[in-house]
């Protein structure tokens, strides 16, 4: 089979543009938090196991993270056992925890790790629990009101937030030219089990690695501002003021915390991208033209 001269050209111009990033991003760790659209839809799933693959074959160390909200919800309606969000969280008690883990550390995790596995990759798949890879405690919601004095604490039952991560697990898989496939799962210190936002897990794991990158696919374009424009390079300040005026809300407010976090605490830059987008991660690590929203520490930047 042979191509034309136009397309062959095309290759040679894509090639020659990922050339200085393979070089820049070789022996980096990128962490990538995998959900959404791209989870479920098969082309898609696809294109992230073969971007995810590549990277690892040109040096790149990925790790992912994954969700599974969508999977988790269909199990718990065919239990018709209700769902409740509060800030974008899953209010989980014993019953959605025990959900959660078999979805999440089992049905999800394990095909995530197959998927990569059969397009040449080596992935191995983790729960937070494993090794006590994540440690965790219970996460309380304040909520604030000008008709009461004090803050009310919201229990929102097996929720938790990060307080460790034991990186030399992720270092001996990496090290082997393994790619880890994290379920959000953590371990409490008396050996509580927790349920994570998939995308706070993503962003404290990438501060911990010291990742270069922090990769969180959406089923949106990106962070958008009042007017639906799409908002590309911010710095964190920026993010700050957007937070403040209500600009982001709802289930975008932990994904762009996670990210703010991440780019605060010493990773280099963070992207928001459009997983609908086929070999989204490879267009925005690989290419000079981003695919979502980009966020640094303008700070760090100036003055490293």
């Amino acid at each position: 089979m042979t191509i034309s001269k136009e397309s062959a050209l095309t290759i040679a111009k894509v090639l020659a543009e990922a050339l200085p990033y393979i070089q820049r991003f070789t022996g980096k760790t990128v962490v990538i938090k995998y959900g959404g659209h791209a989870m479920i839809d098969e082309p898609l799933k696809q294109s992230f196991a073969r971007d995810i693959v590549l990277m690892k074959l040109v040096g790149i160390n990925p790790v992912v993270v994954h969700g599974g909200g969508p999977q988790i919800g269909s199990l718990l309606d065919q239990l018709n056992i209700e769902s409740e969000f509060i800030d974008g969280m899953r209010v989980t008690d014993r019953q959605t925890m025990d959900v959660v883990q078999m979805v999440l550390g089992g049905t999800v995790n394990q095909s995530i790790v197959n998927l990569i596995n059969q397009n040449g990759g080596k992935a191995v798949g983790l729960t937070g629990k494993d090794a006590t890879l994540i440690r965790a405690k219970k996460m309380l919601i304040e909520r604030t009101s000008p008709e009461i004095l004090t803050p009310e604490i919201i229990d929102i039952g097996q929720v938790g937030e990060v307080i460790g991560i034991d990186r030399h697990v992720i270092d001996l898989l990496t090290k082997s030219d393994i790619i880890p496939v994290i379920a959000p799962i953590g371990v409490g210190e008396n050996n509580e089990t927790y349920n994570i936002n998939a995308d706070l897990v993503a962003g404290k794991l990438a501060e911990e690695l010291c990742a270069e990158k922090l990769i969180l696919l959406t089923d949106v374009e990106g962070l958008k501002d009042k007017n639906d424009k799409l908002l590309t390079g911010l710095s964190s300040g920026e993010v700050d003021r957007l937070i403040n005026n209500g600009t982001i809300t709802g289930g975008m407010l932990p994904k762009i915390k996670c990210a703010l976090s991440a780019v605060n605490g010493g990773v280099i830059s963070s992207h928001i991208i459009d997983g609908r987008v086929p070999h989204a991660i490879l267009l925005e690590v690989l290419t000079d033209e981003g695919v979502g929203t980009l966020i640094t520490n303008l700070n760090r930047e100036l003055n490293s």
